[in-house]
């Protein structure tokens, strides 16, 4: 489902999916549904091998709509956040590789969407990085926090959740948002060079295989946890 703040592209056996909404690259519903949307129909194709996720210059994404984070509708805050949960567990649970090409600030629900996803490259270049919610007087739901325990640092761990510590790219690499930096120039190709050399080399069953058994603990916690989100209708992050 391309829109305007979302481009799709194939490059061989790899789904790009380029997101750019002119300003931060904001999390609307319309977006989430439409990258989740995008991820599920390159997993159902057999020609494709692979998928990055690449941001807009200078901003991979900056978290949630806060048009909708601060309306004071609970109702659609909840739904939003349980999307983008959702959205998350789709990267982290896809049945082929998940490539991201961070181009600059990843903050909140933008960080959370980095750690779903198999490879990260990011920018080398100032940036922010990180789960900034309770700098901003939030605190995250169960689910991002399930995704942050499986995916960061034991080191980083507690000054990344708790203390909202945001760092730039070559830190976020220690501290588990990231895989490896790049220069900025390099940084749609370097993904698009490891998103295929993933598709190139790994078994297609077997990896689905793998993900399910190696990560189903996880993706079956965050399953149970958006939907209790759901249903208490508890709005705990940005």
């Amino acid at each position: 489902m391309e829109m305007d703040a979302l481009r799709i592209e194939r490059r061989d056996a790899v789904t790009v999916l380029h997101l750019d909404d002119g300003k931060v690259n904001a999390l609307t519903f319309d977006l989430i549904a439409g990258i989740k949307e995008a991820v599920e129909a390159a997993e159902a194709d057999d020609a494709v091998g692979a998928v990055v996720v690449h941001g807009r210059e200078g901003k991979f994404s900056a978290g949630f709509d806060l048009g909708v984070m601060l309306a004071g509708d609970m109702g659609e805050t909840v739904r939003l956040v349980a999307d983008g949960g959702d959205l998350v567990r789709t990267f982290y649970g896809c049945g082929v590789p998940v490539v991201a090409a961070c181009t600059g600030h990843a903050l909140a629900a933008g960080a959370l969407m980095l750690l779903g996803c198999d490879v990260r490259i990011g920018a080398d270049a100032p940036a922010k990085i990180g789960l900034n919610e309770v700098a901003i007087k939030m605190v995250l739901p169960a689910w991002a926090l399930t995704i942050a325990e499986a995916r960061l640092s034991k080191r980083h761990l507690q000054r990344a959740v708790v203390n909202a510590r945001v760092t730039a790219p070559a830190d976020a690499v220690d501290a588990g948002f990231l895989d490896e930096v790049v220069a900025p120039e390099a940084l749609l190709d370097t993904a698009i060079a490891r998103a295929a050399e993933l598709a190139a080399t790994l078994d297609p069953p077997a990896y689905r295989a793998t993900v399910r058994k190696f990560r189903g603990p996880v993706l079956d916690t965050m399953a149970t946890q958006i939907a209790a989100d759901r249903a208490a209708g508890v709005a705990v992050s940005v």
